[in-house]
C-alpha cells in the first residue's frame, strides 16, 4: 500500500467496477449474476446498509458485511451561499476531510468533486495547495460525494476541479469516471463529466485514449516563464507538450476541451496574450473559461477588473476563439475556483470522524 493511501480496516465495496464485483461474488462463492445486484445496490439505489441488499441471501450479506465496508459516508457539514450553492465537508478517515461543491443553475446542476485530500502541486493561486498533500482519494471516496449527497438526484454535470489533481491520482479517477457513465453505475453521460488536470502528460495520454470524458486544462498563461511561476508543473510538463498531446489525439465530434484562465490583473490579461493563446491553441477545437480571480491569502496576484475582463473575452473571439467567463459561484462560502481547502474548516468538535 502506497504510504500516500488513507488506511481502512476494510475495503469498501462502493468504488467497484462491475469487474471488482463479478470476483467478489466469486470469491463468496456467489454466482456471477450476484455482481449485477450488487452493482444495483450500489449505485441505483440510496441504501445505508447490506440488509437492504433484500435479493441477496443472508449468508452473502453476512460475508461482505464481515469482509467490506459500504463506503457510504454522510458529510459532516454543509454551508449554503446566496446564491443557492452549497459545499460539503466529508470525513476521508484519519482525521482527514475533503470539500464538494454542490452549483445549481436553471438548466443544469453540477457537482464539483475532489481526488485529492490537499494537493502537491503547489500553484501560486490555489487555495487547496496552501494545506499541502495529504493523501490520494480511492474511487469510492470520490463517488461517495455524489452517492451521499443530498441532491443526488438532481445532478446533471460531474466536474474534477475540487481539492487535488485528478491525474497525479490517475487510476481512482479513471475507475471513477467509468462507474460514473457506465450502464451498470451511475448512467450520466460522458459528455457531462470533465476532468481538469493542470498537464501532467503521462496520465493525459491515458485519459485520452482510455476515456470519453470531457477535458480541462488549466493554462493560465501561455508564456512558459510566466507560467512557470504560476504553475511550477510547467518545469516538468512545458505547457507546448501538454498541447501537442491533445493534438495527436482524435477527440471525435463531441468530445470537449475546455481551457480554463484564471485572470489577473495586468499579469496574464494583455493584447499580447491574446496573440499567443491564438497561437497556442490554433490546431485544437477548444473553449476559453475565463475565471475571475478570488484573492488568497498571502497570494501577491490582483484581480482584473471588469472592464479589462470584457475586452478581454472580446479579443480572444475576435481571434476566432469561443471563450465565456466562467460565473463566481459560492464566494461568501468559499466554495468558488480556487477557494477549495478544508485547513480552516476541520473544528475540534469534527476532528474526530
Amino acid at each position: 500500500m502506497p504510504i500516500s493511501d488513507i488506511p481502512y480496516q476494510k475495503d469498501t465495496l462502493l468504488g467497484k467496477t462491475l469487474s471488482d464485483l463479478k470476483l467478489i461474488a466469486g470469491k463468496l462463492g456467489q454466482p456471477a449474476f450476484v455482481a449485477d445486484q450488487l452493482a444495483f445496490w450500489l449505485y441505483k439505489t440510496n441504501i445505508q446498509s447490506y440488509d437492504e441488499m433484500t435479493n441477496i441471501s443472508k449468508k452473502a450479506r453476512a460475508l461482505l458485511l464481515e469482509q467490506y465496508d459500504l463506503g457510504v459516508v454522510s458529510s459532516v457539514k454543509v454551508q449554503q451561499s446566496a446564491d443557492g450553492t452549497k459545499k460539503y465537508l466529508y470525513p476521508v478517515g484519519n482525521h482527514k476531510f475533503i470539500e464538494t461543491a454542490f452549483i445549481p443553475e436553471e438548466k443544469r446542476n453540477t457537482l464539483c468533486v475532489s481526488s485529492q485530500v490537499g494537493c502537491k502541486m503547489g500553484c501560486l493561486f490555489c487555495a487547496t495547495g496552501k494545506q499541502g498533500f495529504q493523501a490520494q482519494l480511492s474511487a469510492g471516496q470520490i463517488l461517495n460525494q455524489l452517492r451521499s449527497l443530498p441532491e443526488r438526484e438532481w445532478i446533471t454535470n460531474i466536474v474534477f476541479m475540487g481539492m487535488g489533481e485528478p491525474f497525479d491520482n490517475v487510476e481512482a479517477v479513471m475507475k471513477a469516471q467509468e462507474i460514473l457513465t457506465s450502464a451498470y453505475g451511475f448512467e450520466i453521460s460522458v459528455r457531462k463529466v470533465t476532468v481538469s488536470t493542470i498537464g501532467i502528460v503521462p496520465a493525459m495520454e491515458v485519459f485520452l485514449r482510455d476515456s470519453k470524458c470531457n477535458l480541462a486544462v488549466s493554462l493560465h498563461s501561455p508564456f512558459e516563464d510566466e507560467r512557470r511561476r504560476l504553475m511550477p508543473i510547467q518545469h516538468v510538463y512545458p505547457i507546448k507538450d501538454v498541447i501537442e498531446t491533445i493534438i495527436r489525439h482524435d477527440l471525435g465530434k463531441y468530445r470537449r476541451v475546455s481551457i480554463e484562465y484564471i485572470v489577473f490583473g495586468e499579469i496574464n490579461d494583455t493584447p499580447k496574450h491574446v496573440k499567443e493563446l491564438a497561437r497556442l491553441l490554433n490546431k485544437i477545437r477548444c473553449r476559453i473559461n475565463l475565471i475571475r480571480f478570488h484573492p488568497v491569502p498571502n497570494v501577491p496576484l490582483p484581480p482584473t477588473n471588469e472592464l479589462r475582463l470584457l475586452e478581454f473575452q472580446r479579443a480572444l473571439i475576435e481571434k476566432g476563439i469561443m471563450t465565456t467567463i466562467r460565473s463566481s459561484r459560492g464566494l461568501d462560502i468559499d466554495a468558488a475556483c480556487g477557494l477549495l481547502s478544508t485547513k480552516a474548516l476541520v473544528k475540534p468538535e469534527i476532528s474526530d470522524f
